[in-house]
C-alpha cells in the first residue's frame, strides 16, 4: 500500500515507521515547506498536521480521489463541510479523534457508564484531561469525544474548562511534559466515587491503529470512525 503522509511531525515520523514495518510504502512527506506533489499515487493518505492545515489537506485528497485518514484535531467546526465534501465526490473519508484500540474500547465503556449512571442524581460527573506542552488544542479531541457521549446521557448541556455552569460538564484540562494522554471521568456523591480512567504510555499506539485504519479504508467510499474499523456498532 502507498500511504501519503499530510503531516511530517512526531506522529507522522512514528507513523512512518510503523506503516514500513507493516510492509508499506510512503509515497509524500507533506510538511509546511513541500507541496502535495505525490498525492496522487498514494492509495490512502494519513493526515496529522495541525488545525490550520487540516482541513486543506483533506479537501485536497478527497478532490484528488484519495482516501484519507485524519487524526487531527481542533478543526471540527468544519467537521461537516468535509462530510458533504467526501458525499459529492463519492470519496472515502474517516475522522477520529483517536486511533488508540485502548481509546476507542474506553470509549465504548464511557458511554454505557453515562448511560447508566444517567438515572442516579446524586451523582456528579467531571472530566480531566492531561497532555504534553505541545499540544495546540484545549480540551483534546478525545476529551470532546468523551464529553459529548457523557451530555447525550445526562441533564448537561455542553462542555466547559473554565468557569462552568451547573449544565456544564468541566473539563479539567492540564498540560506536562511529554504526557502522551490521560483522560479520566468520574462520578462523585457525597458517600462514593466512580471513576473509569485511560492512560497512554506512548504515541505508538495511535500511530498503529491510524495505519490500521488506512489499510481497512482501501476500496471503501463513504465516511467513517474507528467503530466500523473495530467493529464496535451496537
Amino acid at each position: 500500500m502507498k500511504i501519503a503522509l499530510l503531516g511530517y511531525g512526531k506522529m507522522g515520523q512514528i507513523i512512518e515507521r510503523m506503516a514500513l514495518e507493516r510492509g508499506h510504502e510512503i509515497v509524500l512527506k507533506k510538511s509546511s515547506t513541500n507541496t502535495f506533489e505525490g498525492l496522487e499515487q498514494a492509495d490512502v493518505a494519513i493526515d496529522f498536521s495541525i488545525p490550520s492545515v487540516a482541513i486543506e489537506n483533506i479537501s485536497t485528497a478527497i478532490h484528488k480521489g484519495v482516501p484519507v485518514i485524519s487524526g487531527t484535531t481542533g478543526w471540527l467546526e468544519h467537521y461537516h463541510e468535509m462530510v458533504q465534501l467526501c458525499k459529492e465526490k463519492n470519496a472515502a473519508f474517516l475522522y477520529g479523534s483517536n486511533f488508540s484500540l485502548g481509546v476507542n474500547l474506553f470509549f465504548e465503556l464511557n458511554d454505557y457508564l453515562a448511560k447508566m449512571m444517567s438515572k442516579f442524581q446524586e451523582y456528579h460527573v467531571s472530566m480531566e484531561e492531561i497532555h504534553h506542552t505541545h499540544k495546540l488544542d484545549k480540551p483534546s479531541g478525545t476529551a470532546i469525544s468523551l464529553a459529548n457521549a457523557i451530555i447525550n446521557h445526562s441533564d448537561k448541556n455542553n462542555w466547559a474548562i473554565e468557569n462552568p455552569q451547573a449544565d456544564d460538564l468541566f473539563i479539567d484540562v492540564k498540560r506536562i511534559d511529554e504526557v502522551p494522554g490521560t483522560h479520566s471521568v468520574t462520578y462523585t456523591s457525597e458517600v462514593d466515587f466512580i471513576e473509569i480512567k485511560h492512560v497512554a504510555h506512548n504515541r505508538e499506539g495511535f500511530a498503529l491503529g491510524a495505519v490500521i485504519a488506512a489499510e481497512w479504508i482501501i476500496g471503501k467510499k463513504g465516511v467513517f470512525s474507528m467503530k466500523d474499523v473495530l467493529d464496535l456498532h451496537k
